[in-house]
């Protein structure tokens, strides 16, 4: 992962990949995966989403993971929570109740990190892989995921020739190659997620596409 880079977006504030919303995919999906309250759930690349606090009012413990340190403590004081900070197996865990978020590196969670983490939900971080580390970061979520985990994958899809990334293109094709041989995979929802930013970007399509994932 270019963390310079990630580092540099956060630092100049260039953070348009962040809604000022629940993710209304999230409020419309998630019931349906019928997760028992006080599941955990894995939120990878989590920024400082307004989902974490949402998954928390449904009665879910979430276990978020993001790079960028002025991320996570923006998160924790525009949401106004109180929050407990230590170090632990190379992370800077920040706590407030159900709510934890882990500031490092994906990659470096191990599946101890994660353990009873029986929901997963990824809106973010998928798209904000070069194709380069995708194939890495799929692998390293199968492992380190047991059997049984059922979450929600959100991409978006468009000619990758058409626009740099990120956000960056995710077919459904790459979904299935990366992903069909550990999970099972449903396709819930496809819809036009294209707006001015992005044809002014030079796109003539985008779609963004929400999926129902199931460890086997």
């Amino acid at each position: 992962m270019d963390e310079a880079f990630w580092h540099r977006r956060w630092a100049q504030n260039e953070i348009g990949f962040h809604l000022r919303e629940v993710n209304p995919l999230l409020r419309r999906y998630w019931p349906g995966l019928q997760l028992a309250v006080g599941t955990k759930v894995l939120v990878p690349l989590c920024g400082k989403s307004l989902d974490l606090v949402w998954l928390v009012e449904q009665g879910f413990e979430v276990l978020g993971v993001e790079l960028s340190e002025k991320a996570v403590e923006g998160f924790f004081v525009e949401q106004n929570l109180p929050v407990q900070v230590e170090r632990r197996s190379g992370f800077k865990v920040y706590r407030s109740g159900v709510l934890e978020v882990h500031c490092g590196d994906f990659f470096a969670l191990t599946a101890e990190d994660v353990a009873g983490c029986e929901g997963l939900y990824d809106r973010a971080a998928l798209i904000a892989l070069p194709a380069s580390m995708r194939q890495r970061y799929t692998e390293h979520l199968s492992s380190i995921l047991a059997s049984g985990c059922t979450g929600l994958l959100v991409v978006l899809d468009y000619e990758q020739a058409q626009m740099e990334g990120p956000p960056f293109a995710v077919s459904d094709a790459e979904i299935q190659a990366s992903l069909g041989d550990g999970w099972d995979i449903s396709l819930l929802e496809r819809a036009s997620a294209l707006d001015d930013k992005f044809l002014q970007r030079g796109l003539r399509r985008m779609d963004q596409n929400c999926y129902r994932l199931i460890r086997r």
